[in-house]
């Protein structure tokens, strides 16, 4: 008779599992890395991003402020004007972020 184990149930870190629901939705981690260099408006980062929505763009902009990682900062105008920038949870993000990069340059193919 063979001595079978039964295999262990593998999870994944709590925390890193919660990470990736806010940096794992489309856009959020891009809009953060293009945050790094300081605030935009939103214009800027319409234009910045390309393939996103002005709507999904708002959406996210919104959940990003939510969780607390941006900052949005009214401006009285005229004209009015809107500016989001990383908080310092947000900036806290960026040596990781920066890490990823490094991590895709070397470890994946380049999209032509």
């Amino acid at each position: 008779m063979t001595n079978r184990t039964t295999p262990s149930v593998r999870t994944c870190d709590q925390a890193l599992a919660r990470a990736f629901t806010v940096l794992g939705k489309r856009w959020n981690g891009v809009l953060i890395g293009t945050l790094i260099d300081g605030p935009a408006g939103f214009t800027q980062l319409a234009r910045s991003i390309e393939g996103i929505s002005e709507s999904v763009l708002s959406d996210r902009l919104s959940e990003l402020a939510q969780t607390g990682l941006l900052s949005r900062s009214v401006h009285d105008g005229p004209p009015v004007s809107v500016t989001y920038e990383l908080t310092a949870r947000g900036r806290a993000l960026v040596p990781a972020l920066r890490e990823l990069g490094r991590w895709a340059t070397d470890s994946l193919p380049a999209n032509e």
